[in-house]
């Protein structure tokens, strides 16, 4: 307890411990509002759940933080979660714009409310998904980051329970939709659903410059195997954190030293 404690107030000071304490007494996720240096707007987190895991990752361990020659002009941030990604993003590369995608009900609204304050940042409800149609969304147990989708062509179901129905599209579908000639860069969490969305991506690789992706081999076996099957085009690759970055030439780099 103590530890969670000063855990909290080194990244949200006291008004987050006290924000923290009144979740755990009423077991709920009370919204905790965030000012981060460096961050044009505040956002909010729900307290009890994954999104201080997933602040850590984005905000204090760095994982998305790359060096380029030119700053992206669209980001495809896939799987979204409540939007923090698609906050870093922008404030990083303010001439940007993001499509934000996130699958879940709950994680969608947060998400929505988070990035309402950027006209850059455009919010979907969606799973990416390699056909146009309703899925299944599937909550096995994970956290709030944990979602998982089944669609007609899957070849297994996940366990847990159904959460709801969701829309499936494909990343060309998205392009279409949302009038994109060219991603520079896709960023891609969706919890095994990888395996999917990269068994066959001809309609639409060929115009993604890089990839940010995180492979879920351990809830559904072959995802890397689909995914660097399809990616032998990319000139580069490193590992940063629980990320693979791949690039189409050597415009975004990884970065040279520790995050502060």
């Amino acid at each position: 307890m103590v530890g969670n404690v000063l855990h909290v107030y080194s990244r949200f000071g006291l008004r987050g411990v006290v924000t923290a304490l009144g979740a755990k007494i009423t077991r709920s996720n009370v919204p905790l509002r965030v000012d981060r240096p460096g961050i044009t707007f505040p956002f909010y987190l729900r307290c009890r759940t994954s999104d201080v895991a997933t602040f850590d990752q984005i905000f204090v361990d760095q994982e998305y933080d790359c060096v380029v020659t030119r700053p992206p002009k669209v980001i495809v941030d896939a799987g979204a979660n409540i939007g923090l990604a698609s906050i870093y993003f922008p404030n990083r590369f303010p001439e940007s714009r993001i499509v934000a995608i996130e699958p879940e009900a709950s994680n969608f609204e947060r998400l929505r409310s988070n990035v309402a304050p950027y006209l850059n940042i455009v919010p979907v409800q969606a799973a990416l998904w390699n056909k146009n149609e309703e899925i299944d969304l599937v909550d096995p147990g994970a956290g709030n980051w944990g979602f998982m989708t089944f669609g007609s062509g899957s070849l297994e179901r996940p366990r847990g329970d159904l959460r709801h129905k969701v829309r499936g599209m494909t990343v060309d579908r998205i392009m279409h939709d949302y009038a994109l000639d060219r991603i520079d860069i896709l960023k891609v969490d969706i919890e095994g659903a990888e395996r999917e969305v990269f068994q066959d991506p001809s309609a639409w690789l060929d115009r993604v410059d890089a990839l940010i992706i995180e492979l879920h081999d351990r809830v559904k076996p072959g995802c890397g195997l689909s995914f660097y099957s399809a990616t032998r085009g990319f000139d580069n690759k490193w590992t940063q954190g629980e990320n693979v970055f791949l690039t189409r030439g050597h415009w975004l780099t990884r970065r040279t030293s520790s995050p502060s």
